[in-house]
This record gives structure tokens, sequence and C-alpha cells, in this order.
């Protein structure tokens, strides 16, 4: 066995003892052995190692089982910290994590009076100088995850376009790297909210999950086994721009018919103007307190837009049949005028009884679902 396989096989140890260590909370050296197979030398030197680096510490005494009590091992969760930042359309916030997701800081700057790249690159660089002054060691900071609009090219961090707004071919990694000196990893945002669902949102019962953002726009994440699944050319998850009606609306994108042109903020105000002339309705938000209200047509407006969620998640429960999905975004702020309808149609078209039962819930994360899922995107980088 060559030795570039020796040290591989050493990573992959390493990374079986820190997941369980991470997943089992706290769990002793003997126990990590027996349950991954791993011989109690090479457990013993792992753990010494990440020890000595900080990322793992030893608790209290653990239960005895006859002889002397062992030690048991958790995470080291102040050992570093983590940026996370969701960048646009309006604003661009930011938190400071640990490595648990404990929000240390926020800060948040507007992008309203942002017209070209520089002046996005100069807002972005202000959020983290303002999170990094917030830390006590700016060395702890592990990595900086960045959660934005659009197509992302993922090898380079480049931001291929920010249609919200406007901008195209964003250096975001190489101009961040260059500042800061920090590890940075671009995502999409709709992508970043999946994998922060994966580790904060949800239970571990749950492996495979889709996360669906519904704001001004639509996308979609997957997580396949704890990673994110991304296709062959970098489009799984355009969820947005699947056709349900051939013959329906415009979309942005020009085709007709997506799912995006009807289940947006901006698509359900401009069905509500077409039911009834309201001048005070501009906003999603403004049709969520008509609803509130009892207004009939809002209540109807909304109830067929949770018909055709419906539809387009039991196209994709057929399609990817994951164990759960999961609703983000503005949108989903007018949860209890929706997801009933979004429930009813997947029972009534799913093609199985298994299909019928995928779960399908609003995001407990809140707002914070996508800034968490940014710093997710380092924590996968340290413990996979």
């Amino acid at each position: 066995m060559e030795r570039g396989t020796f040290q591989m096989m050493k990573t992959v140890n390493r990374t079986i003892i820190l997941n369980k260590i991470r997943t089992s909370k706290t769990i002793s050296r003997a126990a990590i052995a027996k349950l991954t197979k791993l011989t109690p030398p090479t457990v013993s030197s792992i753990v010494k190692e990440l020890i000595e680096e900080g990322i793992v510490q030893e608790s209290s005494l653990g239960a005895s089982s006859g002889g002397r009590k062992p030690m048991t091992l958790l995470i080291n969760h102040d050992r570093f910290y983590i940026i996370g930042i969701d960048a646009g359309p309006i604003t661009i916030d930011g938190i400071v994590t640990n490595l648990s997701g404990k929000i240390i800081a926020r800060e948040s700057q507007s992008l309203s009076n942002v017209k070209n790249n520089d002046q996005f690159l100069h807002t972005l660089k202000s959020v983290i100088v303002s999170l990094l002054e917030a830390v006590d060691n700016t060395e702890k900071v592990f990595g900086i995850g960045i959660a934005m609009q659009g197509a992302v090219d993922l090898k380079t961090g480049t931001a291929l376009v920010a249609p919200n707004l406007g901008l195209r071919d964003i250096p975001i990694k190489e101009e961040l790297e260059k500042n800061f000196d920090i590890p940075v990893k671009v995502e999409n945002d709709a992508r970043a909210m999946a994998i922060g669902e994966s580790w904060f949102g949800n239970d571990d019962s749950y492996k495979n999950i889709m996360a669906i953002n519904i704001g001004r726009g639509v996308g979609a994440g997957i997580v396949i086994d704890g990673k994110l699944y991304h296709g062959t050319r970098d489009l799984a998850g355009e969820v947005g721009h699947m056709t349900i009606d051939i013959n329906g609306e415009v979309c942005d994108c020009g085709n007709k018919g997506c799912l995006q042109a009807y289940i947006t903020g901006p698509a359900i105000v401009k069905r509500i103007l077409k039911l009834e002339h309201n001048e005070s309705i501009e906003t999603g938000e403004d049709v969520f307190r008509l609803a509130e209200a009892g207004d009939t047509t809002a209540l109807r407006v909304f109830q067929e837009t949770g018909r055709i969620i419906g539809v387009g998640l039991t196209n994709l429960i057929h399609v990817v049949n994951p164990e759960m999905i999961i609703l983000g975004g503005g949108v989903m702020k007018a949860e209890k005028f929706i997801l009933p309808s979004v429930q009813e149609t997947i029972i009534a078209h799913a093609l199985t009884e298994n299909a019928k039962s995928t779960k399908v819930a609003v995001t407990h994360l809140g707002d914070d679902a996508t800034l968490l899922g940014a710093v997710a995107l380092l924590l996968v980088e340290v413990f996979y």
C-alpha cells in the first residue's frame, strides 16, 4: 500500500471519529472503537491529535462498566468561529457563530445604492470587517461562507449572475481571500439553506432532504447523506424553472408556465390584482395582512398558491423522493394559509402511500435559515 493511501485512510478515520464525537454529543474512546470498528490504538492516536488541536476536549468522567471510569469526549465548539453571509438582494446580512452554530454577533448593511461589482464587494467587505471586530481573536475564524443569489461558479467562488441585483461575474472568493486571508466558500443561497437545514433544522433521522426557498424567486437544495448534490452541470435545485403549465404565465427567464411565475411574492401580488383592483396591495406582505383580516380574495389566492406549490412538490417527490421537504423564504411566512393546501394536493396526487406521507414542513430556523446555511458550508469542511 502506497504512503498516500495510508494518509488517506488516516484522514478517513479522523473524519469518522470526529463525526462520531459530534453526533454523540459525548462519548468515550472505547465506545468510539466499538461503534466504528476501528482499533483502540487508532482511536486513541487520532483523538490525541484532535485534543492537541483543540477541536476535541475531555469532559467529566463517564459511567463505569466495572473498571476505571473513562474520560468522555466532546467537541470544543468554541475552538473556531465561522462567518456566515446571506448576500442580497436587498441587504447583506452576516453572523459569526461557533462550531455549534451559536450566534455571537450580527451585522446587516443595505444594497439599495449598489450599482456595480465594486460597490457590492465594498459593502460585503464592510459587513465582514464589522463581524471580525466582534470576535476575541480573528485567528480563530476558520472560514467565511457566502450564500449568494443566482448562479455561482463553485470552483472559483464567482457569482456568475445575480439577477435581482443586475450584476455578473463578481469575484467574491478571490477578493475576500486576498483581503482577509481567510478561506472562503461561495454557494447558491437556496443550496446553502438546504445544508443549513441538514445541520441545524431537523434531527439526524432525516439523511436525504430537499429545502426550497420561496421569496422573490424560487430555488432549492438537495442534501444526500449530509452532502449537497449539485448535479452534472451544477443545475440541481433549479426547481423554480420547472414547467407546470406550458401555456401559462411568462416567467422572468422567458419561458412560459414556470413554477416561479406563480408562487413568488411578486407573482402572488400579480394574481390578486387580476381578481380585484386594490391600490393598497403592493407586496406579498400586503396580501398577508389582508388574509389575516379575513379578506376572502387574499385567502383564495394563498390557497391556490398552496395547490400550485403542492403540484410542484408532487413532481419533485416522484423524481427525487426525499425523506423530507423543508419550505422557507418570505412567502412561507403565510404558512397557515398555504401549507394545508400544499399537503392536501400532495395527498391527492402522489402515486403511492409512501409518497403521500413525505414530510413537508416550514423551516424552524426562520430568517436565519440561509445565514446558518452559509455557516454550514464551512462546518462540512471541518467534519467531512
